[in-house]
């Protein structure tokens, strides 16, 4: 049988005892509850000592306990599979980097994460503007459909460079704008990295809680702006993942 230690699921303000509920990570129904020290408690719930799989299922589970603590506190997310081997080694944590964890819940007091991801509906559009609009495709790829095999292959791999290029730029420009919208109700804001030729933005934006409807009249806006173009996957208000990130090393 393994040995019994405590999962470290986020930091909040706060010395009070409280309890969330059997929902802890491993499906063991454990009850999440905090360990405090000042004023100052680690979220937490019993587990084995056992290193957990980065899968779906338990990367959803950590999560959600955030979400759930996010509802009465401001949250200081902790990486995944933080455990401890004792409730004292969780108070020596908290007792340790105290003034740290205050400094990290007066930055994150009150804010919020949200998350936009922005894709062009239809790509193949997007290169047939990319080759009406940009001079150098445009000769490269009438340079690709000449005769000769040598020039022809050569062509194309230059012409494939310059759409490259072109698309990033595109992209760039077109995620700018966007960004652009929001830049007066965001504290920060991330950029994430792009999966695909359609994605245009993968932002991050951290936000004070009472500006959530000014966002959402803007994401609404820019929806109607680019109907048909673009489409918006929008998520939030979430606990701040993207901005903090507590580590522990034992």
């Amino acid at each position: 049988m393994s040995r019994e230690g405590k999962y470290l699921y986020c930091i909040i303000e706060s010395n009070e005892d409280r309890n969330f509920g059997t929902i802890g990570i491993g499906g063991r129904g454990d009850i999440v509850s905090t360990i405090g020290y000042e004023d100052i408690s680690a979220v937490i719930s019993s587990t084995p000592m056992t290193k957990y799989v980065i899968n779906r299922e338990n990367m959803t589970t950590h999560e959600r306990v955030i979400e759930e603590v996010m509802k009465d506190y401001t949250v200081l997310p902790v990486r995944f599979c933080t455990i401890a081997s004792s409730v004292e080694e969780l108070r020596s944590l908290l007792r340790k980097r105290y003034s740290e964890l205050k400094g990290l819940l007066r930055d994150m007091d009150n804010k919020v994460e949200m998350g936009l991801k922005v894709l062009w509906k239809d790509t193949n559009q997007v290169f047939k503007e990319i080759v009406e609009d940009n001079k150098d495709v445009k000769k490269l790829k009438k340079k690709s459909e000449g005769k000769s095999a040598k020039i022809d292959n050569a062509a194309k791999v230059a012409l494939g460079k310059a759409v490259k290029e072109a698309l990033d730029k595109k992209k760039a420009d077109e995620a700018w704008k966007i960004l652009n919208k929001f830049k007066r109700t965001y504290v920060n804001v991330k950029e994430n990295d792009l999966i695909g030729d359609s994605m245009v933005l993968n932002a991050a934006f951290l936000i004070d809680r009472i500006r959530e409807k000014e966002f959402d009249f803007l994401v609404e806006d820019l929806v109607k702006e680019h109907d048909g173009r673009m489409t918006f996957k929008y998520v939030g208000p979430a606990p701040p993942f993207n901005f903090v990130n507590i580590v522990v090393k034992w």
